[in-house]
This record gives C-alpha cells, structure tokens and sequence, in this order.
C-alpha cells in the first residue's frame, strides 16, 4: 500500500505540471502582443488621462466623477502602471497577459472543484481562444481581466465557504465580488452563477443558499446602478445610444446570444466593429432566435433530471453572463456595434466547458484503440489552429493602422474604423490618405459629428480654415456637447480674425469641460487682447 504522503505530493506535483504547462502554453499563443502597441481608446483613457496622469489621481478615480465609468480598482492600477512603465506599451501588455494566464489557472480550478469533465482542456481552450485576443491585446480592456480575476477567485471562496460553512470564507468571497464590479461591472450576474453553481453541485436549491446570496445580489444592485449613471452622463453625455422601442430590444436580445454562441464556436472574421444589424419587431420571422432560446431552457429544465442538467448549466450560465451587454440596458459602445469580442470574455467558459466535457464523455466511450488515436490528433491539430488563429489575431493589433485596415477589411461600413485608421494615418504623416478616410467615413454615416471633427481638424492643420470651420460647424451642430469640437472652432475663428465668435466658442467649450485647461487658457489670452 502507497503513503498517502506520497500520493500527495505526486498529486501535487502533477498540478504543478499542468499549471505551468497552461501558462506557457497561454504565454505563447499571445507572445505578439508583447510588441503591440496602444490602440484605438488605450491612450485617452490612460496615457492621456488627465484624470490618471494627475498628481491626486488616485483621488479622482475614487472620489469623482470624472472617469467615463466607476471602475476605480481598474483605474487605480492604470495608476500605477502609468507611474511604471510611462509610454511604454510592452509592461501594460505584460500585466494584462499575466492577469489572463492568472485567470486561466482559476478557472481550471473552478472547474475542477465543480467536477466538470476535461476542466484542463476547457481552461486551456479558453486560455489560447482567438476572441479573448479583444480583451488581451487591447489594454483598455485590462477590466476585463482584472474583474476576471475578482470574480474567479470570490466563486472559489464562496464554494469553500459552502464546503465548511466558515463565514470567513464567505465575507472574503463578497470582498472579492466588490473588487470585481469596482473593476468592471461585467461580473454584475455573479450572485446568479453562485446559485447555479450550488444547484449544480447539490442538484437542488436550499432557501439559505438564496439568503446567502441576498448581499451580492445588493451589491450588483447599487454598482449596476452606478455604471448606468456614468454610461448615460459620463460615456453618453446624456444622449442616448439605442433609440429603439423595448419590445425591439427584447427581439434583438434574443438573437444575440446565437451570434456569440456562433463566435465561441467558430471564431473566423473577428473585428472590433461589427455591422449593425436590427431585426423588425413587425415581422414574425424576427421572433425566431429569442423563442428559440425560449425554447431552449425550457426543454433544457424539463429534462434537467437528465441529459438537459449540463445543458441547462453551461449555456445558462454563458446566456446569464451575457445579459448585461444583450442591448436592454443601454451603454456607449452600442453606438458602433450590438456585439463585441470582449464582452464575451466572462461568459464564454460556459459553452467551452460545456462541449469539452462533452467530448471527454464522448472519448471514454470509444473503446477502440484507433478511435481514440485519431480523437486525440483531432483534439491536438484543433488546439493548434486555435493557438495559430490567437498569434495570428494578436499581430493584428500590434498598431491602429493594422487593426482598423483588418476591420474594414471585413467589415467596409465600420464608418468608425474609417476614421480611426484617419486619425492613424494622419499621425503617421500621410495626410491625404487620412483625409480620404474620414471623407470616406462621413459618406457611410453623414451626421456622425466626431469624424466632422476630425476632418476639421486635418483642415485646420492644412491651413485651410474655411472648410475646417465648415466641419467643426457641422459636428457642432450635430453634437453640441462635443467641447473638442467648439474648442477648435474657436481656434479657426481666431485665425480667421473673428474674435468675437471665438470667444463665444471657447466659452461654450469651457462650460462643457470646465477643467480643460487649454480652453482657459485661450480664453483668457483673447479677451485680454479683445
């Protein structure tokens, strides 16, 4: 008979193995984005903040409102960072890939401890996945694995604390869930995963286990709250990014989890931006996706006794995870597209996990020695081309002009990518060819006030004052909270000579963001003049 102390430290042993395998080969999938560099919203929001690079950030990201969202233990690393590595992107990327490889070993232990068939293969497929290159190799996104990270670690403390009943295990978990929504409040439907993780691993609900849960589900109450308040105020400015009726939201809701489910699944033809699509609320056709989801959990509870119990589980939890971003709340980035990579980041263990456990279910059936070889190549050569597919995705974000020419690439109406790739190239001196871009971007969308305002600009820095002045009056008028905007209209005006008018503007400018300094500045150096 074996030492039992021997069997432990063999046991331990191999998790040190196959810890360390997953981050490698996490590490490796992803070694492009050490040499990418900060794209589309990563320097406003952070190597240009004038919020992170103050001397009293700290102050700011906690205590104010200035930030677009609530997310202060996100932007409280940002800080930090910022104080570390300044203008260099490769420590940021660092972080974020050393968060990601960080939650990969967290989820491999959540499943395990949930007993989910093939939990090392799940934690690796999510690990190495092409979608989660949105969240990896975009830094801005660090919220993403930030709150991953949070949210992980308060489902394992809360499933010790239902293992031994010790409350310091349960007061932990709920100050790991508080650090998860102050990182992004993605993870808002935790208090609902915890209950379906104790359905799922005592096949029945108990009224302490919902008591229990009351406080989280307080928590998300008051930080939805929140990040709804700064999404219509701060990231909206008031305005609202979805002006379709309710019962258009709830058809459109119904159909976006199969989209996602589709990019999980197969993940070809990943953008930033997707089209827009809408599905019309008088047609029954458009009822389709969401009765079929319908559909779907009420087969998947009716058989919950049997073969619907994973199925209820896995794709329950991907759908719950997901309802924050289904379009019912309304939220800034619905301006440019219903579906995005990143949001997939939290949900999408659930169908992984799901399938995965089916086919380590489906291999241990096969009894022959051949049909269990050629799983194995199949397995091996799939985790290759997904590995391949995640290097290949990561070199596309190694700068804006490469990701924003993939994204028009697949997706030509992205009138965002256009001018994204314009401010690039503008930046990369090529001039005529970023004005092309934003002219090409306002033939796609005509009343889009934030491209009027860059084309403005490249006008201005042109010397060519009467068109500049035309499109900063154009983006003005479609967007008269838009400060940049009459901030350099005053400029134009100035240097046009009508100083009366610039005036007027940089006082509209300095209403709208009163702490805009370049704005007070002007403004004080006109009127001394005037």
């Amino acid at each position: 008979m074996e030492d039992p102390q021997t069997n432990q430290t063999r046991a331990s042993s191999d998790w040190q193995t196959m810890a360390r395998l997953l981050v490698a080969l996490t590490f490796i999938a992803y070694l492009p984005v050490l040499r990418d560099r900060f794209v589309f919203d990563d320097a406003p929001l952070i190597i240009q903040s004038h919020v992170i690079n103050a001397s009293d950030g700290l102050y700011r990201v906690w205590f104010t409102t200035q930030t677009m969202d609530y997310f202060p233990v996100t932007e409280s690393l940002w800080w930090l960072e910022w104080h570390v590595w300044g203008l260099h992107p490769t420590g940021y990327h660092l972080v974020n890939l050393l968060l990601h490889a960080a939650n990969v070993l967290l989820i491999w232990t959540i499943l395990r401890r949930l007993k989910i068939p093939g939990a090392w293969l799940a934690a690796l497929v999510f690990g190495i996945h092409p979608v989660n290159v949105a969240t990896v190799a975009w830094i801005s996104e660090q919220k993403n694995t930030l709150s991953m990270l949070f949210y992980a670690v308060a489902i394992l403390l809360y499933l010790r604390f239902d293992e031994d009943g010790s409350w310091r295990w349960y007061g932990l978990s709920l100050t790991a869930f508080l650090s998860a929504l102050l990182s992004k409040t993605a993870v808002v439907m935790l208090p609902m995963v915890l209950l379906g993780c104790l359905w799922w691993m005592h096949r029945r609900l108990r009224w302490k286990d919902v008591l229990y849960t009351i406080p989280f589900f307080m928590l998300s109450l008051v930080l939805g709250l929140v990040t709804v308040w700064f999404q219509h105020h701060r990231a909206m400015q008031g305005t609202l990014a979805q002006t379709d009726t309710l019962l258009s939201r709830l058809v459109v809701a119904g159909g976006i989890p199969w989209v996602y489910l589709y990019k999980v699944l197969l993940p070809f033809n990943l953008m930033v931006i997707y089209s827009m699509w809408h599905l019309d609320s008088s047609r029954w056709i458009s009822y389709l996706p969401v009765t079929m989801l319908a559909a779907s959990f009420m087969i998947f509870w009716w058989r919950r006794k049997t073969w619907g119990r994973p199925l209820l589980f896995g794709f329950g939890y991907f759908v719950a995870m997901l309802l924050p971003v289904l379009g019912l709340i309304d939220l800034g980035f619905f301006r440019l597209t219903l579906v995005a990579d990143h949001w997939l980041y939290h949900a999408m263990v659930g169908v992984i996990a799901l399938v995965i456990a089916a086919a380590v279910k489906w291999y241990n059936s096969v009894r022959s020695h051949r049909g269990r070889c050629a799983a194995r190549l199949v397995t091996t050569a799939g985790l290759i081309l997904l590995g391949a597919a995640t290097w290949q995705r990561s070199c596309v974000y190694a700068s804006d002009v490469t990701l924003w020419k993939d994204n028009i690439a697949k997706n030509p109406n992205a009138w965002t990518a256009y001018d994204n790739l314009g401010i690039a190239l503008w930046q990369a001196g090529k001039h005529e060819d970023a004005i092309a871009c934003f002219q090409q971007s306002l033939r796609i969308k005509p009343d889009y006030a934030i491209t009027h305002n860059d084309l403005g600009f490249a006008y201005l820095l042109q010397g060519d004052i009467a068109n500049a002045i035309e499109q900063y009056q154009q983006a003005v008028r479609l967007d008269p909270a838009l400060a940049v905007a009459h901030y350099y209209l005053g400029e134009a005006f100035t240097r046009q000579g009508r100083i009366t008018d610039a005036i007027e503007q940089y006082q509209e400018a300095l209403r709208l963001k009163p702490d805009w300094s370049a704005t007070s500045n002007a403004l004080a150096r006109l009127q001394s003049n005037h």
